[in-house]
């Protein structure tokens, strides 16, 4: 006899928690887009309007969780095969797929009605760019394409664009330098989680090159030229006038920090460990370089 739900004894599934709902928001992913989104607003020193900021705020991280959670909604097949994934609240069979989806598309619109409301139209274009690009184009572009890391580093960095947009309606040189540092910056920081993962991506069939790159060299050669342009793009602004000489000094010692990583990885001898390496010192780097940037924009 088949059991159902409404067979005496038999088990349903606990209600989901507002835990799981935040984790459906991927807290600390959004949070690096929200951060990035005040560095381009601070930045173009637009001067301290407490109400502008706290809507700026607001709609970027209703973005920003919005997208994480329509993307483990389009990707909740593919991440319960992963070890590292299974556990995320739709595989997990915390959270059902048409809640995940409400919630990410209202969440969505959320954001994108409150910046289009109280921030200058720019800041909403680009925070729509972002979603659609994330959304419609790399989430998909993962199942088929070679490209796909480079594909998302293009919407992952759109954020400050809606920061730097907020501030002036616009964007300015310096506005598209925190663009090209933020596209270039992602393809060594996710070579490194790639190559670590190569077996969990390998598994679902995605075409990534350190998937397709057994050995690594190819991955870790692209992210060295990647790294090198990073720090070529991070010294454009005194170039153009636009920092002073100490932050390109900064620039210099952090460059130098981030490629000693880079060149390490192109080692085949203990590979693995100089790319968990490569990827701790991506996430110390990009909160002192963007640091610098935006102190220097106030201080000099």
């Amino acid at each position: 006899m088949t059991t159902t739900d409404a067979t005496p004894g038999a088990s349903t599934p606990a209600p989901a928690r507002f835990g799981d709902y935040l984790e459906l928001t991927k807290p600390r992913l959004s949070l690096l887009s929200v951060i990035t989104t005040l560095v381009g607003y601070a930045a173009a020193r637009p001067g301290w309007h407490p109400g502008e900021f706290t809507a700026l705020v607001i709609g970027t991280c209703a973005c920003a969780g919005g997208v994480a959670a329509l993307n483990q909604w389009m990707e909740s097949d593919t991440d319960a095969v992963m070890p590292r994934t299974a556990d995320r609240p739709i595989p997990a069979g915390k959270i059902a797929t048409g809640s995940a989806f409400v919630v990410g598309t209202g969440l969505c619109a959320g954001g994108l009605g409150v910046l289009f409301t109280y921030m200058h139209g720019g800041a909403a274009f680009f925070a729509l760019l972002t979603i659609i690009s994330y959304l419609a184009i790399y989430t998909p572009a993962k199942r088929w394409s070679h490209w796909s890391t480079e594909i998302g580093a293009v919407a992952g960095a759109f954020p400050p664009l809606i920061g730097w947009a907020a501030a002036t309606g616009g964007v300015t040189a310096l506005g598209w330098i925190l663009f090209a540092v933020l596209f270039f910056w992602q393809i060594p920081h996710f070579m490194a989680v790639a190559w670590t993962y190569r077996k969990d991506y390998g598994a679902v069939n995605f075409p990534m090159l350190p998937v397709r790159d057994s050995e690594g060299g190819k991955v870790a050669r692209w992210s060295f030229i990647n790294a090198v342009a990073l720090i070529l793009v991070c010294l454009l602004p005194q170039a153009l006038g636009l920092a002073s000489t100490y932050y390109t000094v900064v620039t210099a010692l952090l460059g130098v920090w981030f490629l000693t990583r880079a060149a390490a990885f192109l080692r085949k001898t203990n590979r693995d460990q100089n790319a968990r390496r490569l990827f701790f010192t991506t996430i110390g780097w990009l909160p002192l370089q963007l640091g610098a940037l935006v102190a220097d924009r106030f201080i000099f």
